[in-house]
């Protein structure tokens, strides 16, 4: 009997080692293709990159964020005698600065309310109703909005291409992050913090001014700024609302141009090839700066 305990616990004894022998294959099998993947991901990322430094820094210069863009006679005059394209894209840089800041006075407002509103009445059906529009407005093609407000402000009201139009379209596009943002930043202070100031006695909105939002900052800040560098480069809600200027324009009902326009108009002309990779490369700087921003001060309020 005790042989034969003996010689089982033999056979179980040389059987463990091939089953980890088989678990640290599969492991090794799995990491492998992770690894795989990721460097491919990576790759594209990291090719997209350099093409536009290597096709787009001789061409950042101080006359680049300064000037208008060229006519076509400039441009090919230039590319026959190998120059740098003459002119800038100043036009489109404050053009996206002025649509963005009039679009976040717009939807950071009303983003913060409804995110603060569905955050107080999470179990009501109403909220529930808002929720799920929220959600499929997040979901609805740019250019579908900007049809929308085609049809509402540039029809309607301003009679015209504006800043206004193209304002209201992008933020429309900003506020389902915002909101969700908001909702979800609050989530996470604990409900003994609002109730030891209503214990207090604090009025709920001064609950709401000096005890949600600064606790919840971080969270907003990274969703107001994850908002901007969605529509920072959105290019078919502005083709319909704002069309683009050749000059710089600060006048609300007049059209205005932003750096995604620029890029489409300079993808049109072939004696413009240049500028397409100067503007791509600053648009994606920019873009990674607010991404950078938001993620620093997401900890640095942690």
């Amino acid at each position: 009997m005790n042989q034969t305990n003996i010689l089982a616990g033999k056979k179980v004894t040389e059987l463990i080692p091939d089953l980890f022998s088989g678990r640290k294959l599969k492991d090794r099998l799995f990491l492998i293709g992770i690894v795989i993947f990721s460097l491919l991901t990576i790759s594209m990322v990291v090719l997209i990159i350099g093409s536009m430094i290597l096709k787009g820094y001789h061409q950042i210069n101080w006359a680049f964020f300064t000037q208008s863009p060229p006519d076509t006679f400039q441009a090919m005059m230039a590319k026959m005698s190998g120059k740098t394209i003459p002119g800038g894209i100043i036009n489109g840089i404050t053009g996206s600065l002025y649509l963005v800041g009039i679009a976040s006075l717009i939807a950071i407002p009303f983003g913060v309310l409804i995110g603060i509103y569905l955050y107080e009445n999470s179990k009501k059906k109403y909220a529930g109703f808002i929720r799920d529009i929220t959600d499929v407005l997040q979901g609805v093609p740019s250019i579908v909005i900007g049809l929308i407000v085609y049809l509402w402000v540039v029809v309607e009201i301003t009679h015209g291409y504006s800043v206004l139009a193209g304002s209201v379209a992008l933020a429309i596009m900003m506020l389902p992050l915002i909101i969700r943002s908001t909702e979800e930043s609050l989530k996470m202070i604990p409900d003994t913090l609002k109730e030891a100031a209503i214990a207090l006695g604090t009025p709920y909105y001064k609950v709401v001014m000096r005890v949600l939002i600064p606790s919840s900052f971080s969270g907003l800040m990274t969703g107001i700024l994850l908002a901007i560098s969605r529509i920072l480069g959105e290019t078919a809600p502005l083709m319909l609302t704002t069309l683009g200027n050749p000059a710089i324009n600060w006048n609300i009902a007049k059209p205005v141009s932003a750096v995604p326009l620029l890029i489409w108009q300079f993808y049109n002309d072939p004696n413009m090839v240049d500028l397409i990779w100067s503007s791509s490369l600053f648009l994606m700087g920019f873009v990674l700066l607010l991404n950078i921003l938001s993620k620093w001060i997401a900890a640095r309020q942690k």
